[in-house]
């Protein structure tokens, strides 16, 4: 794989070896039967105690795999709460989305974390296409199908979205009313950091990347190779030479201590017209539910929750909690940063979903 000088430096293109390499990743995933890489995973259905039950369903002709998750005792003859979870940029529902939704599971709501169309177990082609209305339509999907899961009050219905989810999931809700009330976790402003860099370093190179994202795109309709952008994988030495603590984190989680095949930080070039062209914050006043958004004091993302937060002036009620200490990436496994986000999120959902 040739050198990185910066994770942010979308026009990395790889080819058909790097994304090989990827796929042939070993890691814990093999010893789990549902391949959930986070901590305290479940392994198996036990009566009275949380459950998973993966599923499968067609959005606009495409399958997309997904997790249900139900709470101890669960009886599909009565009512419950119920949660979508929408994952990180790259991630998939076995990493912290699965997390999160058993974690609220655990707390008595039914939740449903899906793979991306065209990412992860989901169908789709070109694979690790990446565009915001297919990440938005992923989460209207999930609520159509919990919807009609057995014993959910379809007027207690609340989204998470985490990371690039929490941007998508903000965007869904803007129209979407039959979320009642809506969480991000180290919510990522997808189109903002693509158009402008991280920490808008990249200002200067966004007409180039707009060429080269049309370029890949004539190449594509007339059946040439598909271009990507993004990393398939990274070397120990890759990671350490990462300046940018939150992608060298990211590299950390996705590719060492929570890595799964179907993880990957590549998207489609041609993904970058839709990207560059979207902002979380386009129309953010459509958003009129309760809202919570979770971010770590230390998160170098944060400034992108600070700037949506201010700007959703409609929302009934609306909260920023910091959690004191974490980055980024923390919040998505480190056990004392998952609890006080988990305890935050379950008495909000708790005190605005049982608001009919």
């Amino acid at each position: 794989m040739r050198k990185l000088t910066s994770l942010f430096a979308m026009s990395m293109l790889v080819n058909a070896t790097e994304i090989t390499q990827a796929q042939s990743l070993q890691k814990a995933y093999e010893s789990n039967p549902y391949t959930l890489v986070y901590e305290g995973a479940l392994t198996e259905n036990v009566k009275g105690k949380v459950n998973i039950h993966p599923v499968k369903y067609k959005l606009n002709g495409i399958e997309i795999v997904a997790n249900v998750y139900t709470p101890a005792n669960y009886d599909p003859s009565k009512e419950y709460p119920a949660i979508t979870v929408a994952h990180p940029n790259g991630g998939i529902k076995e990493q912290t989305s699965g997390l999160y939704a058993q974690r609220l599971a655990e707390a008595g709501y039914i939740t449903i974390a899906a793979d991306a169309a065209y990412q992860g177990g989901s169908g789709g082609q070109p694979r690790h296409t990446d565009k915001p209305q297919f990440r938005t339509e992923d989460i209207r999907g999930m609520a159509d199908f919990i919807l009609q899961y057995p014993g959910v009050d379809s007027n207690r219905l609340g989204a998470l979205g985490i990371c690039g989810g929490g941007g998508y999931t903000l965007n869904a809700v803007k129209s979407d009313k039959r979320f009642k009330a809506v969480a991000t976790l180290s919510m990522f402003n997808t189109g903002e950091v693509r158009r402008n860099g991280f920490l808008n370093s990249d200002k200067n190179t966004i007409q180039d990347r707009l060429r080269k994202a049309s370029q890949a795109r004539a190449q594509e309709a007339i059946g040439g190779e598909i271009i990507y952008a993004g990393v398939a994988s990274v070397t120990d030495e890759d990671i350490a030479k990462v300046p940018t603590k939150f992608y060298r984190q990211g590299f950390e989680y996705y590719y060492r201590s929570h890595a799964h095949p179907n993880s990957t930080f590549l998207y489609t070039m041609s993904s970058l017209m839709d990207l560059m062209a979207w902002d979380v914050n386009n129309e953010i006043e459509l958003v009129d539910q309760p809202l919570l958004m979770i971010a770590g004091s230390e998160a170098q993302t944060k400034y992108m929750t600070d700037e949506t937060f201010s700007k959703i002036i409609n929302a009934k009620e609306k909260e920023l909690f910091v959690i004191n200490g974490a980055t980024h990436i923390e919040t998505y496994w480190k056990p004392e940063y998952v609890l006080q986000a988990v305890n935050k999120l379950n008495n909000f959902y708790k005190e605005n979903l049982d608001k009919r």
